[in-house]
């Protein structure tokens, strides 16, 4: 029989980009709804990257110890997942199709074990690391987050091109402080399922360090970072406001509740209303309201 459509690796390439996405739309609706907002220049790119960093961080969080996999057995599968990662970024293939599907993002946007390392020496980190210090908390947060935040960059200003293109210093900046943004955001709205749950304290909070001052913080990340994205590629910044805008309120919403006992969410209908705003045009909003 004629298969209509494409074949060979081609369709390996198209099932690996379905496989990434449907990660992504199980795992979180609201990067989902944000990366709808994408042009379809980096949308698939952007879902390639946010796939493999959700296995990862699930290997270290969840299915893998309910399966009953101890720390050295965890250790020994994400070391497993850097490897073939690499190896499919030198080759151009893997047989696990979520990489394959990262490893063809990484080889046309130029993401490499630069990038690629600090991400999981992160992820290892989460399994011999239980409460941070500052020093430890701005190491783990660089290869958690803010290299993310880098290799979307990279998607941004380099899919569909030649060959791979440097994004400028300014961009970088921004990259890296809306990705630290988010992920003290997730600290903080997490502290109590970390500390209970996972025995984990990544921000280290006392006396001398309290939810104030992370809260400041996360303002001026956010800040630094809204300043960045009108410079970014038109089809790339109506998604990136969306996100930055959702986090802003999540932090606005985390302050209010000062630490109470709830999982802070924001409300679907707000969700929608800030992913409006961002297809509308409207800049990123500015500071705490």
């Amino acid at each position: 029989m004629r298969r209509d459509g494409p074949t060979g690796l081609a369709l390996y390439d198209e099932t690996a980009r379905d496989a990434a996405a449907t990660v992504i739309a199980r795992y979180s609706t609201s990067f989902s709804l944000a990366c709808r907002l994408l042009g379809p220049r980096p949308r698939p790119h952007v879902r390639s990257v946010y796939a493999l960093v959700r296995i990862a961080d699930e290997i270290v969080d969840g299915p893998a110890r309910t399966a009953g996999l101890d720390d050295g057995a965890i250790r020994a599968v994400l070391d497993e997942l850097e490897h073939e990662t690499l190896a499919a970024i030198g080759r151009g293939y893997s047989a696990n199709l979520v990489v394959h599907a990262f490893a063809a993002t990484a080889r046309e946007c130029g993401i490499d074990e630069r990038l690629v390392g600090p991400f999981f020496t992160s992820m290892r980190t989460d399994l011999s690391t239980r409460r941070h210090d500052r020093a430890s908390h701005d190491a783990y947060v660089y290869g958690s987050a803010e290299v993310v935040g880098l290799m979307c960059l990279r998607v941004f200003v380099s899919a569909g091109a030649p060959r791979p293109v440097e994004p400028s210093a300014t961009l970088a900046e921004g990259a890296r402080r809306l990705g630290a943004a988010f992920q003290d955001v997730n600290f903080l709205r997490d502290f109590d399922h970390d500390a209970t749950a996972l025995g984990r304290d990544y921000l280290g909070l006392d006396p001398r360090r309290s939810r104030a001052e992370v809260f400041d913080r996360i303002d001026a990340d956010l800040a630094a970072a809204a300043a960045t994205i009108p410079l970014l590629p038109s089809d790339c910044r109506r998604a990136v406001t969306a996100a930055h805008d959702l986090f802003a309120e999540l932090s606005t919403r985390l302050r209010a509740d000062d630490g109470g006992v709830r999982r802070v969410r924001v409300p679907g209908t707000v969700k929608a209303r800030l992913a409006a705003r961002a297809w509308l045009g409207f800049a990123p909003r500015a500071g705490r309201t």
